[in-house]
């Protein structure tokens, strides 16, 4: 079959390759766009781009056909992903936070965290999404969009674009890797809570060692549809011990009048790193979208994200709050599991629980520091071979192992449950999920798609400040607090 007589359109995208099937790309007219869906063009390599009006819902008809997924995700299977990328250690260490604002800012400040960091997550998909319709639907990664963005920006930002990829792997990777960290001590320390009642004491960096090598056997699983089933089992345990610790805090109310309004403000920069770093899943959102069936289906009122990010934050603001009106000023621990009686064997349990939950979701934080880091070390080690030879299978079990090994690491430095929580939230959270989603819209919409008074401009100018400000002084706190009690956490 004959190629249309059309003009050939490159992008960025069909410049690096990055298309599945980038053969050609064409420009279509609409009378030509069903005769497109019948033939045998994408079979035979044709990426289409179209610019007419129904351009998007071209776009959504092919993309799942484009994507060509081995192992896709269902919806049920995205949503259970995000709620696992999201409700983590950070939901527990919200009592922290609210000591360290107040309740009235507490509650104010974590629905606001939420509100904030949903509108990023969406903008990072919609920028995705426009900037993929230029390489046939291609999905892409966070670095992806980083580096698309600035290119459609002025030219005087557009020779920054590889610096800036680079920046943005090296934040997902420091933000995933601390997440990994903090997943390390929380489950060291419940499970060292529980012994420490039943037997005898051991120091936290046994138990860190004790759980080094399960670790890293369960993050030799290769695919996410894979950890379907332990994302389910973390979500089955980490609900019932919600439940649970529900059930101690609603337990005998202290009167409200217990507890402060409003925080100390050299301690608010503390509350910014422990709520942002509650909202974790921004670095999953892409890697989930992209290996979904139907990837329409993520976004939207009622999408998977919105469905699971509504849950999150009212969840994050129930336990922050009750967690606080509950314990008062003894939380300061980074995990509410470690205030409960001691003596009660359902506490105890609950620890276990949680512990085993958040050892189960390991895997998925890891992902995407491993996605990122992998490619790159594969390439200069195995240059073309297969990518399941013995030799290239052998290289990623080793790279897995070493990266699970530097989180142990890392834990084993800093066991400050707290502390580690709010320095990764304000160092390097608070850039992945309030800086770069913002700056990047800025960027892909640049010029043309501001809106009426350039609304977008000034709603993103405004999410990039707070962000920013949050990164120096959290940073700040987070560290000072680190260097005046490091022997206060677990």
């Amino acid at each position: 079959m004959a190629m249309p007589n059309k003009r050939i359109r490159t992008s960025p995208l069909c410049r690096e390759n990055r298309v599945i099937t980038p053969k050609a790309v064409v420009r279509l007219h609409s009378d030509e766009k069903q005769h497109l869906l019948d033939s045998d063009y994408q079979s035979g390599g044709t990426s289409v781009c179209l610019e007419d009006d129904d351009e998007i819902n071209f776009y959504t008809s092919c993309e799942e056909s484009n994507r060509q997924l081995e192992h896709p995700l269902s919806n049920c299977e995205t949503l259970i992903h995000l709620l696992k990328g999201n409700i983590g250690t950070g939901i527990l260490a919200m009592p922290d936070a609210f000591r360290n604002a107040g309740w009235i800012i507490g509650l104010i400040g974590t629905l606001l965290m939420g509100a904030i960091c949903t509108h990023c997550m969406h903008i990072m998909v919609g920028v995705s999404r426009e900037l993929g319709k230029q390489g046939g639907g291609q999905p892409l990664g966070f670095a992806d969009v980083v580096e698309y963005s600035f290119e459609r920006g002025p030219k005087w930002v557009q020779k920054y674009s590889k610096i800036v990829r680079t920046m943005t792997n090296i934040f997902l990777c420091i933000t995933q890797m601390g997440f990994c960290c903090v997943y390390f001590v929380f489950v060291a320390a419940n499970f060292q809570s529980v012994i420490k009642h039943y037997f005898f004491e051991i120091d936290l960096c046994w138990f860190l060692t004790i759980i080094l090598v399960p670790m890293v056997l369960l993050n030799w699983i290769r695919n996410l549809k894979f950890l379907t089933p332990f994302s389910l089992i973390a979500s089955i345990l980490m609900s019932v011990g919600l439940i649970i610790i529900f059930g101690y805090l609603l337990n005998n109310i202290p009167p409200i009048s217990g507890i402060q309004e409003f925080g100390v403000s050299k301690d608010l920069a503390l509350f910014f790193g422990t709520a942002v770093y509650a909202f974790e899943g921004i670095g999953v959102v892409l890697p989930l979208e992209n290996n979904m069936k139907t990837p329409r289906a993520f976004g939207g009122w009622n999408g998977v994200l919105n469905t699971g990010m509504v849950f999150t934050t009212c969840l994050y603001t129930a336990v922050g709050f009750f967690g606080y009106l509950k314990f008062g000023e003894k939380c300061v621990l980074g995990s509410v599991t470690l205030y409960l009686p001691a003596k009660d064997l359902l506490a105890q349990m609950v620890c276990l629980m949680m512990a085993v939950a958040i050892f189960f979701s390991f895997p998925l934080q890891f992902y995407v520091p491993f996605n990122i880091i992998w490619p790159t070390l594969k390439t200069k080690i195995h240059g073309e071979k297969a990518e399941d030879s013995d030799e290239s299978l052998l290289a990623e079990y080793s790279t897995r192992t070493l990266l699970v090994f530097c989180t142990f690491l890392l834990a084993i430095s800093v066991p400050n449950l707290g502390a580690v929580i709010t320095l990764v939230g304000a160092f390097s959270s608070s850039a992945i999920a309030l800086i770069f989603p913002p700056l990047i819209e800025i960027l892909a919409y640049y010029s043309d798609k501001w809106g009426r008074y350039k609304w977008i401009l000034w709603k993103d100018i405004f999410i990039i400040i707070f962000g920013f400000a949050g990164f120096l002084f959290g940073t700040y706190a987070a560290v000072l607090n680190i260097i005046n009690s490091p022997n206060s956490g677990a």
